[in-house]
């Protein structure tokens, strides 16, 4: 996710169910409101460091990571204490008696976590192994990652994608080849909201010709 470094401006990220482990680039974005982060590999709490200063930062989606532990009440706690603002937890509206009982309940969080020697993706942290693995089948993740880029194409003005379209993201291939070519589609559509006119018309004429070459190389290897 090191890409949301180059997006100060971005307010709405949907990254969930994609091995992400590392929330420090997410520091950036200081106009981010909206973040959905549900089933990736997130092992310490430590993490909401890098929110800490996001002023905007209102709904956050979390559940299903390492991070939650096993003690609901004291996960929902600690990241209510340590994110005041937020008006929405894993998608539970969060009311003024849980951010009192957070001061008491939760735990203060005044460090970043340690160093990973690993990389986000598809290649899993250390800390990571030793907690339970979270099945998830292949019809699952296409629904999910179809259901997290429609939203995104939502807030550009754009129509949704159908379901057979999005699922020709070949089964044949690996999750991992999967998940980054679904992260590259939602990276396209989160910078496009970056553009302005003359940035858009550049893409809609890229687009074009890389669909007429698809097309033609299509028509010969018929």
């Amino acid at each position: 996710i090191s890409i949301c470094r180059d997006l100060p401006n971005i307010e709405v990220i949907t990254f969930s169910v994609n091995g992400i482990s590392d929330l420090e680039p997410l520091n950036h974005c200081q106009n981010l409101s909206e973040l959905y982060l549900r089933k990736n590999n997130i092992t310490s709490l430590n993490e909401l460091f890098y929110l800490k200063n996001l002023p905007r930062l209102r709904v956050l989606w979390l559940s299903e990571n390492p991070c939650c532990g096993s003690d609901p009440h004291r996960y929902r706690m600690t990241v209510l204490r340590n994110l005041p603002s937020l008006q929405k937890l894993d998608n539970q509206a969060v009311t003024e008696e849980e951010l009192s009982q957070a001061l008491v309940d939760g735990e203060e969080i005044t460090a970043p976590p340690a160093r990973r020697n690993v990389e986000n993706g598809c290649l899993e942290s250390t800390e990571s192994s030793a907690a339970e693995p979270t099945t998830e089948t292949e019809s699952e993740l296409l629904n999910f990652s179809l259901e997290e880029t429609n939203k995104i194409r939502e807030e550009l003005g754009m129509k949704p994608v159908p379901r057979d379209k999005f699922s020709s993201f070949s089964p044949r291939e690996t999750d991992c080849n999967r998940k980054k070519r679904n992260n590259v589609l939602n990276a396209i559509l989160l910078l496009m909201k970056e553009l302005d006119a003359e940035g858009l018309e550049i893409v809609q004429q890229t687009v074009g010709r890389r669909l007429q070459a698809f097309r033609k190389k299509e028509l010969q290897e018929e």
